[in-house]
């Protein structure tokens, strides 16, 4: 069963205020992320920042209330990458121009959270990234430099002395031993991070790592596991063999990261249904590898309808190609199709799926929603991952999530509904408009 969170998780204490003035928001279809399909007829009263009422249209708003129409859209929940790494791809300086200022770095990484809000995308959890960079931005969107979206941090990925930590430098807190992974757990949670993420398997980004054997012994997973909820906090596990895997479930790790070859093992995955532990795939990681980025499906050429559109500031890094080295690209492509039936599994084993991108830019989640739709999960079901899904497996479905009374008001409304053509969801100008507790932010509708 997944552990509660606490209340002082620093991702809330960090939310920006609630906008005080009441919102009504009425005229279009209302996908609530709760499973059903969209209603029409209803409207939604935001007072102080949360949902107050879900009324029928033919009800009168409140008198101080700010009316926005909605006619031919659709509102829906504010949607969640529940795997991201929130770092930037910096341009590269030419040869014989000036050298990046480590001061100017920081500026690409809020650039890029502000566009991930533009692009409804209202809380990202973190799931590894570099040094302090995601502390500092989430500290100076608290204090008002930027409008970015909530960001949940694992802080430093915990993991055993391995390779990965000189792939990915200033990412990893290396551990070995109970005692040292404890310790580990306790550096992140003084940190500032809310929940823990350890690697149980090698990364199939990294040529030296090889996902099987595990990376942490049983009793060390089983000591990270049980520190971290002691304490109230969540787990996370990078999980691609089955032997790390089987560990990360069988201590109760609370969500699997990858885990694409669970469709081997149907026991494990009707564990995790039992359990109430959640799968986050990221099938975009395999795409990425795989130099296919633009592509949605396994079949599809590219993107056709629904090509992203362009952020104000896309490196030349995003137009990725097959650049990493053949073994990976070999792997990559693998692992797609093994993803592909490990969703297809989980699904019909019950198992709760989040949508999680694990790609650049971060703000492209959407094209993991559709991706998801592409390897078996109906319309519905790919927003409830992105909503509802992300929501139960971070711990934060009491605040975010579905649009039910009590919840924040952090909304999106798109031009059409996303549900019969999942693509908008790529178009930034379909994004209509970008409610974060209650306080109109982003979009073509705000005014």
């Amino acid at each position: 069963m997944l552990h509660p969170v606490p209340p002082r998780l620093p991702a809330l204490l960090a939310a920006p205020a609630a906008e005080p003035m009441p919102l009504w928001l009425t005229g279009g279809a209302v996908f609530d992320g709760t499973g059903t399909a969209p209603r029409r007829g209803v409207s939604v009263l935001v007072d102080a920042g949360r949902i107050v009422a879900v009324a029928s249209t033919g009800e009168a708003p409140p008198e101080s209330a700010t009316v926005v129409d909605l006619a031919g859209r659709t509102l829906l929940p504010g949607l969640i990458d529940a795997h991201a790494h929130v770092k930037a791809d910096f341009p590269v300086p030419d040869p014989g121009a000036e050298p990046l200022l480590d001061a100017t770095t920081p500026h690409f990484v809020a650039a890029d959270l502000r566009e991930t809000l533009r692009r409804g995308i209202t809380t990202v959890r973190d799931v590894g990234s570099y040094g302090d960079l995601v502390f500092a931005a989430r500290q100076a969107m608290r204090y008002g430099a930027f409008r970015g979206p909530r960001v949940l941090t694992c802080g430093r990925i915990v993991s055993a002395t391995a390779a990965g930590a000189r792939f990915f430098p200033g990412m990893y807190r290396e551990a070995d031993g109970p005692e040292e992974i404890r310790k580990a757990v306790r550096e992140q949670l003084r940190r500032g991070a809310d929940f823990i993420k350890v690697m149980t398997t090698g990364a199939r980004s990294v040529e030296l790592e090889d996902p099987d054997p595990a990376q942490l012994t049983a009793e060390e997973i089983a000591v990270l596991v049980s520190e971290a909820h002691r304490l109230g906090y969540r787990t996370a596990a990078h999980c691609e063999g089955l032997a790390g895997t089987e560990l990360a479930i069988e201590a109760g790790i609370d969500t699997i990261e990858h885990g694409m070859y669970l469709h081997r093992r149907p026991d494990l995955l009707e564990r995790m249904a039992a359990n109430d532990q959640t799968l986050v795939p990221t099938l975009s990681c395999f795409y990425g590898v795989a130099g296919r980025a633009h592509e949605v499906g396994l079949q599809d050429a590219d993107l056709a309808a629904g090509t992203p559109s362009p952020a104000p500031y896309m490196p030349r890094q995003y137009q990725a190609a097959p650049c990493w080295s053949p073994l990976l690209v070999e792997l990559a492509n693998h692992n797609l199709t093994q993803a592909d039936l490990t969703l297809r599994a989980a699904r019909s084993a019950g198992v709760r799926i989040a949508a999680g991108h694990d790609w650049h830019p971060v703000w492209d989640h959407a094209l993991e929603i559709r991706r998801m739709i592409a390897h078996g999960l109906t319309p519905g079901e790919a927003l409830s991952a992105a909503t509802k899904g992300a929501a139960e497996a971070l711990g934060i479905d009491a605040h975010v999530g579905t649009i039910e009374v009590g919840k924040l008001a952090d909304l999106v409304v798109t031009d059409g509904d996303p549900v019969a053509e999942p693509a908008l969801l790529s178009d930034r100008s379909r994004i209509w408009l970008v409610v974060q507790a209650g306080l109109t932010v982003a979009g073509r509708g705000v005014t």
